[in-house]
């Protein structure tokens, strides 16, 4: 993939330029590195983009790794959906996909190692104790009573945890480092627990399963990574990744750079937050339009130019930049969409119209372009007839001054047909509206009437000819800017309770070979996509994308 979104210049990006015109740094080998604990979200994006796109621009590798070293918290389908997301972005790894449990033998030897460089030993305390012995932020830890057993017992009971003959939570595996170390990550850190676990990958092989700290700087040096690329909170990571750099006898040494990650207003971008909204069925699944999950997104109707035009808007930078307008990205699928996305009309909440001067067997099609500034969109077929649907909101018994829609007595378009005057209504017992009666124009087919200004303008659709769609209205899953601020309270107390509005209703005839996944403009209403589960044996539901108001771009306009 070649994208000029993903090369917008950046602080890691003028540091490797940098190193390569010194001649400091040859090849460039990147890697995204996923735990397999849940589907991606927007967040991750970014970190693909950045990823994916440092080795496209200075024609390096970028690798895929699973770091997965927590069989109880991983499953195949997070794997599975993770490949799935970074395809459809539009990037493809380096070589086949890696795991770092394919390293786990190379891991537990070099555990061994250092316990024979007498740089780590087995820990009988229990978690808590582990805890309290670490000390505070203001307090040095103290030693384990276990820190100084010699190498060959170390190595005998490690071995011990690796057969199954050890229980849960009964011993550790800990580097020896410094347990008055300012870093708390350098307090003699966990290196293996023991876990009677089977993983996805590896089966019951383990028993032992290494930490992320210890996988991960080492799955980067086998693998020839030349810059590891992080978020901010591995920044306090770095002296422990650079320990085990240097007292192992790895085959390369990487560089970590840590960059600010993504906060998105109106949004969480915490797995276990989103898997709890999963777990609660607050929504439907990893994949609900609401999440911002990155397969969620897609099915909402979000394009992979734009989750990277939006990475792109963002930028990359060492500071944390506080949260991120989320109206951004709703302006880079905008964009997006109203370059691309074909028309069409669809009425939401219909209402009936008779054409009382129109005969009952008067049938009309119009031809109208599938994109106004698209020839390549080619035409649609409108069908007009003596009945039709409009949207309940475009008619109003007692409308106010400015409202250029339908009201009685009053004149307005029919978009691509005639100029219609309300002369009627009817209302049902409970005082409903149910039928509008009008008489058309017949003189007004792509002309202004004659001496009469008409400033209304609204869409329709041929009652005998429309198509019966379920059209589901997406807002923002929470009602705050960042539902999980408060740390004293529940951000489920933030969840909009109007995030999802079904409404049947009645869309023209070209709609009807629209494929999951295809999107369309609403004329009038926004953008919608056929949502890619449900669009199945003929039936049709559209997923609200996005309205068609952009507020950010006036914002950024008037900045």
């Amino acid at each position: 993939m070649t994208s000029e979104t993903t090369s917008a210049p950046n602080f890691i990006r003028n540091q490797i330029n940098e190193e390569l015109e010194a001649g400091r740094q040859g090849k460039i080998v990147t890697r995204f590195p996923p735990e397999p604990n849940g589907f991606l979200h927007v967040g991750h994006a970014k970190s693909i983009c950045l990823n994916f796109g440092l080795a496209e621009q200075f024609g390096g590798d970028c690798h895929l790794r699973f770091d997965d070293t927590n069989p109880a918290k991983e499953e195949q389908q997070y794997v599975d959906s993770i490949k799935e997301d970074v395809n459809w972005l539009g990037f493809q790894w380096t070589g086949e996909v890696r795991y770092a449990s394919d390293y786990f033998e190379q891991l537990y030897a070099w555990a061994q190692h250092l316990i024979r460089e007498g740089k780590a030993y087995v820990d009988d305390l229990s978690p808590d104790e582990i805890r309290e012995y670490r000390g505070t932020l203001t307090e040095p830890g103290r030693h384990s009573p276990y820190r100084e057993r010699c190498a060959e017992e170390n190595l005998e009971l490690l071995e011990q945890m690796r057969a199954g003959k050890i229980e849960e939570g009964k011993k550790v595996l800990r580097a020896k480092i410094d347990m008055a170390s300012p870093n708390i990550n350098l307090r003699d850190p966990i290196l293996y627990r023991v876990r009677h676990a089977e993983h996805h990958q590896t089966g019951t092989t383990w028993k032992i399963y290494p930490s992320y700290d210890f996988t991960h700087g080492q799955s980067d040096a086998i693998e020839g990574i030349t810059h590891s690329i992080c978020t901010l909170e591995f920044e306090d990571h770095r002296p422990l990744y650079e320990w085990f750099l240097d007292n192992l006898p790895v085959p390369a040494r990487p560089r970590q750079i840590e960059f600010a990650r993504l906060k998105l207003g109106y949004t969480l971008t915490s797995k276990r937050k989103l898997k709890l909204l999963v777990d609660e069925n607050i929504v439907d699944g990893w994949d609900d339009p609401r999440m911002p999950t990155i397969s969620g997104l897609r099915r909402r109707g979000y394009t992979p130019a734009a989750i990277r035009k939006f990475c792109d808007m963002i930028g990359v930078t060492r500071a944390d930049s506080g949260v991120v307008d989320i109206a951004m990205l709703t302006h880079a699928i905008r964009a997006d969409l109203e370059d691309n996305a074909p028309r069409a009309m669809c009425v939401l909440n219909p209402v009936k119209i008779v054409l009382t001067n129109v005969a009952e067997d008067h049938q009309e099609v119009y031809e109208v372009p599938g994109h106004p500034a698209r020839e390549d969109m080619g035409v649609r077929q409108i069908p007009f007839g003596r009945e039709l649907y409009i949207d309940r909101d475009d008619f109003m018994e007692d409308a106010p001054k400015k409202f250029f829609r339908l009201t009685p007595g009053k004149e307005v378009r029919l978009r691509n047909s005639y100029v219609i005057r309300c002369d009627d209504f009817i209302k049902d017992d409970n005082g409903e509206i149910t039928e509008l009666h009008c008489s058309v124009d017949f003189d007004t087919l792509g002309k202004n009437p004659e001496g009469r200004k008409v400033k209304g303008v609204i869409h329709w659709v041929s009652a005998s000819h429309a198509l019966p769609v379920e059209v589901r209205l997406y807002d923002n899953l929470f009602t705050v800017e960042q539902p999980d601020r408060d740390k004293d309270a529940d951000f489920f107390d933030h969840l909009n309770p109007e995030s999802l509005v079904v409404v049947q209703g009645m869309a023209e005839p070209s709609l009807a070979g629209a494929q999951p996944e295809s999107r369309y403009q609403f004329e009038r209403l926004g953008y919608f996509c056929a949502d890619r589960h449900a669009c199945t044996d003929g039936k049709l539901v559209f997923n609200r994308t996005v309205g068609l108001r952009d507020s950010w771009a006036k914002i950024k306009k008037k900045g």
